[in-house]
């Protein structure tokens, strides 16, 4: 079974940092992208950020490009967002999510979710 888990959430002030990882099991397929995604209660999830396993490519949304910084390890096991600055307007739960196929279209359809962390930035 595919399964991501999403963790490193918390409470932060403004302008502090947080570091997300996802750790990713069971992907047993030669391409896919994992992608970082929040969303507010009563919002639309937002597409933050995505890594492609096939050469590392990155994509990011404009709202984080600058501030979020989307990394992993060799064999993609785990899935870090590093966010800077963070801002009160970045409170949100935030997901990790694989796609099949080395995509880094954020609007794309994901095929596996995982639960996700709150992240809270206080003012």
């Amino acid at each position: 079974d595919v399964q991501l888990q999403a963790s490193g959430g918390g409470l932060v002030q403004a302008g502090e940092s947080l570091t997300l990882s996802c750790t990713v099991s069971g992907l047993t397929f030669d391409d896919f992208a994992i992608g970082w995604f929040r969303q507010v209660p009563g919002k639309e999830r937002e597409g933050l950020s995505c890594i492609s396993s096939a050469d590392g490519s990155t994509n990011y949304a404009e709202s984080v490009k600058g501030r979020f910084t989307i990394s992993s390890t060799n064999a993609m096991n785990t899935v870090y967002l590093q966010m800077n600055s963070l801002k009160p307007e970045d409170t949100a739960v935030y997901y990790c999510a694989a796609v099949l196929g080395s995509f880094l279209d954020l609007t794309r359809t994901y095929d596996y979710w995982g639960q996700g962390t709150q992240v809270t930035v206080s003012s």
